[in-house]
């Protein structure tokens, strides 16, 4: 493992992405897509396509979804129609990972944020209602910040916060892009194997990964479960 036992053990901050990482997400936001592609008049996409788009903003995703030869007007328009329907049904079906909540409980003596690509408002929106926004002291989103992930400007604004040095920093996700936002930060980074982007992390290797957060929780605190297991 890249990462020293006894760095584990000194993590001061850890930054989550969220859909993908925290949160299972899929279902609504391909409900969401399909509905905008129904109501421009485009066919429909399987739930896996739709769930590959998903980690760079809402832009990318419609533009993805829409396809090539979409104007930047028909992504404009997409995008409207898209954050209007996600916006009433993005707390239909999702939920938190299995495990999630427990990992979290565990690593509260540590400053957690999370950072994500998704618009801000709706990032506090989901936390809020599935009784997430407690474990954290800031949540930024896509739209917080002049540029998204993977540039760093989160990762070192949330760093500043918390008065946290990069060595002692983790950022956790799912997804290639979470990778690329620690290296470009400087931090260590952390794969989450059962997300959304999980392939991608083939193709940039973090420093560690785990194929539940309780691993990870039970890493840093070097405890192990409660009962041995992760059930």
């Amino acid at each position: 493992m890249p990462i020293p036992p006894d760095t584990l053990g000194q993590i001061e901050l850890l930054i989550f992405d969220l859909d993908g990482t925290l949160i299972d997400s899929e279902q609504d936001l391909a409900l969401s897509v399909n509905a905008t592609l129904a109501r421009m008049g485009r066919t429909l996409l399987p739930e896996d396509q739709i769930a590959s788009y998903v980690g760079q903003g809402v832009t990318v995703l419609v533009r993805r979804a829409l396809g090539e030869g979409a104007s930047e007007e028909e992504v404009e328009r997409g995008a409207a129609i898209f954050l209007d329907e996600y916006r009433a049904h993005m707390l239909d079906h999702t939920t938190p990972y299995p495990g999630v909540c427990k990992a979290l409980e565990a690593l509260l003596t540590r400053k957690l944020a999370v950072l994500t690509n998704k618009p801000v408002n709706f990032s506090r929106a989901i936390l809020s209602g599935l009784g997430l926004d407690r474990y954290f002291f800031q949540v930024y989103g896509g739209n917080s910040f002049e540029r998204k992930k993977p540039d760093p400007v989160g990762v070192l604004r949330l760093m500043a916060e918390s008065k946290a040095p990069a060595s002692k920093t983790l950022m956790i996700g799912d997804s290639a892009t979470d990778v690329l936002t620690g290296r470009n930060s400087g931090v260590w980074t952390c794969g989450v194997t059962y997300g959304l982007g999980g392939p991608s992390l083939l193709k940039e290797q973090p420093d560690l990964i785990v194929n539940d957060l309780r691993e990870l929780s039970a890493l840093l605190t070097g405890a192990p479960e409660p009962g041995g297991g992760l059930s």
